[in-house]
């Protein structure tokens, strides 16, 4: 489902850049499901913010964790995502340790095995500004 660059990863069907290390997570099992993850543009500037994105194979098992600061974002126009079997949970956190209090937000996608291979999953992130309740980010799939 991903094809290489000269430096990285792209998703045949988006463009995007795949996350380092996020395919072939599982053995004999195969990279089915695609977790787009969209950061709203009005939070590409923030300094401290990052996201961190888990994949659990089993409630007991993480699999795979990585950091995705928001400076990945303002280099890469087409955007981020990683590639999973259908098996196991994604878990999305939005953290940015600047504001007091800092904001923390936390979102899981269980994924059934019986997805259908090519189903695509988009994860929208959207920071708070002044004028949103404090610690609400947005996190929706």
């Amino acid at each position: 489902m991903s094809q290489p660059s000269p430096q990285q990863f792209k998703s045949n069907g988006s463009g995007r850049f795949v996350v380092p290390g996020w395919t072939g997570l599982i053995a004999d099992k195969p990279d089915t499901i695609e977790v787009q993850i969209d950061l709203e543009q009005g939070d590409w500037g923030r300094e401290h913010a990052c996201l961190l994105v888990e994949y659990w194979a089993t409630n007991a098992d993480l699999t795979l964790q990585s950091i995705l600061p928001m400076r990945a974002f303002t280099t890469t126009p087409d955007g981020w995502c990683v590639f999973v079997p259908a098996q196991g949970r994604v878990l999305v956190r939005a953290i940015d340790p600047q504001p007091t209090p800092p904001v923390l937000a936390s979102h899981w996608i269980n994924i059934d095995p019986g997805t259908p291979a090519g189903t695509t999953v988009n994860v929208k992130v959207r920071f708070p500004d002044s004028t949103d309740a404090p610690n609400t980010p947005a996190l929706n799939s």
